[in-house]
């Protein structure tokens, strides 16, 4: 653990176009060490981050001072995100290829059944119950760098409880006004969470609307998977002139010669047929790396989507993998585009991840609603301060693997760098000034 002095250098140049959106400077100092502490601290919650840091002598100090700056100040939380958009957005103009991919995750809270938006339901990907809350995130991406540019928390749907505790008190008469009233007290919740509540295909859609009215990213097309492949969501997209690439579920029916039919039936009965109409071709992926895949594409019609491209995928020569079916509303597009698009995907994974491990996603433990969406968003601004970094090559043993790239832990190594050299220029100040080694401790790990 290294104690952090101030904001490093690297961090205040990232965060400088930022200063606007902030009321006051103070405020803007412990915001500015709230975000270095999620890059650099090794525990991401407030008091983790509030222990690591160094404070001028006879400054002002309190936690509870950095919690409200960060949590409860009256900046302008809401146009956090749509001027971080601005200010990344001339990071990704003739850049080539680039793709906004929407997609969901959980974000475990096993101790925090008491934070905003945490409900204890049924993890479908660690196959058990456990807390956690749905966190829909949007990510602009290109061959050179990817950015978090959305993500909003989707509050628990109580409902189902609600709609079962609401007859069973029911009565059949309420002679008195007051027991109308508390009666009228008791439905007034349950329609305000039944008006609050958003699917997650909804608020992917919310997303895109914003994205689109805003307009930073013109060249972008959608990329996402089967779960957030709903009609509205499609329609909302080709609606502002944008294409969509995305997976198909299996179940899905399909026209074939005439009949309705479900696809991943289609695809063993042309694939035993007619296993010449699969067509081999090698696609550069997002990462430039070029992958060779077998293909079959058609304009086929689905149920109430119309008519779309289908793309059938398969991996190995021999088709001896299962397919994976793709689909997409550019019915000009050759199949290779299609792979290519969908291939930046899989930059929303890579968020998540890197959110989890890195900028505490997961770690947070403030409970108001308010001071949830504050840390995901500050959490996103600290992913993109991040690949702003500068870092030289793999110039020792320790980065050898990357052959020449610069990395994440690179990028995070000279952020940790400009921590340590304020640090070491704080203990040369004070031992110049002759103070012992009992008072250094005391002013960089006061007891």
């Amino acid at each position: 653990m290294v104690p952090l002095v101030g904001v490093p250098e690297t961090v205040r140049r990232g965060l400088a176009p930022y200063r606007d959106v902030f009321c006051r400077a103070e405020g803007f100092d412990h915001v500015s060490r709230y975000g270095t502490g999620l890059l650099l601290s090794p525990h991401k919650t407030l008091q983790g981050i509030y222990e690591v840091q160094v404070w001028e002598p006879g400054a002002p100090r309190s936690r509870r001072a950095m919690h409200e700056a960060v949590f409860e100040a009256g900046w302008a939380a809401d146009a956090l995100m749509p001027h971080h958009r601005a200010v990344i957005a001339g990071e990704h103009r003739g850049r080539g290829r680039e793709v906004i991919s929407l997609d969901w995750t959980y974000a475990h809270h096993e101790r925090g059944l008491k934070i905003w938006g945490v409900k204890k339901a049924w993890d479908h990907v660690e196959h058990r119950l456990a807390p956690y809350q749905t966190v829909v995130t949007a990510v602009i991406a290109n061959r050179a760098r990817l950015d978090g540019i959305e993500v909003l928390v989707q509050q628990p749907n109580g409902q189902e409880e609600e709609r079962a505790y609401l007859p069973e008190t029911v009565r059949e008469s309420y002679p008195q006004m007051e027991a109308v009233r508390g009666r009228v007290l008791e439905l007034l919740p349950h329609q305000v969470h039944r008006l609050g509540y958003r699917k997650r295909t909804e608020m992917a859609l919310d997303i895109v609307q914003q994205l689109e009215q805003e307009g930073h990213f013109p060249q972008a097309h959608y990329a996402f998977d089967h779960g957030v492949l709903p009609l509205e969501l499609s329609r909302g997209i080709e609606h502002a002139g944008k294409h969509w690439v995305s997976e198909l579920e299996g179940s899905r029916h399909i026209q074939w010669q005439g009949q309705w039919q479900r696809v991943d039936a289609v695809a063993p009965e042309l694939r035993q047929a007619h296993p010449e109409s699969f067509r081999a071709m090698r696609v550069r992926c997002r990462h430039g790396e070029t992958k060779p895949f077998w293909v079959f594409t058609k304009v086929v019609r689905l149920k109430r989507y119309g008519r779309k491209r289908l793309v059938l995928v398969h991996e190995q020569e021999d088709l001896g993998d299962a397919p994976r079916f793709l689909l997409t509303d550019a019915l000009h597009w050759e199949s290779g585009r299609v792979l290519e698009t969908w291939s930046y995907r899989w930059a929303a994974e890579i968020l998540h991840e890197f959110g989890k491990q890195v900028t505490g996603l997961e770690a947070a433990q403030v409970r108001k609603e308010e001071a949830v969406k504050r840390h995901f968003r500050l959490s996103c601004v600290a992913q993109s301060l991040l690949q702003q970094a500068p870092a030289s090559g793999s110039a020792t043993e320790r980065f050898a693997f990357a052959q020449g790239d610069i990395t994440i832990g690179q990028r995070v190594r000279t952020i940790a760098r400009d921590a340590l050299k304020s640090l070491l220029k704080l203990v040369e100040q004070l031992l110049a000034q002759g103070h012992s080694w009992e008072h250094i401790l005391e002013v960089l790990m006061p007891a």
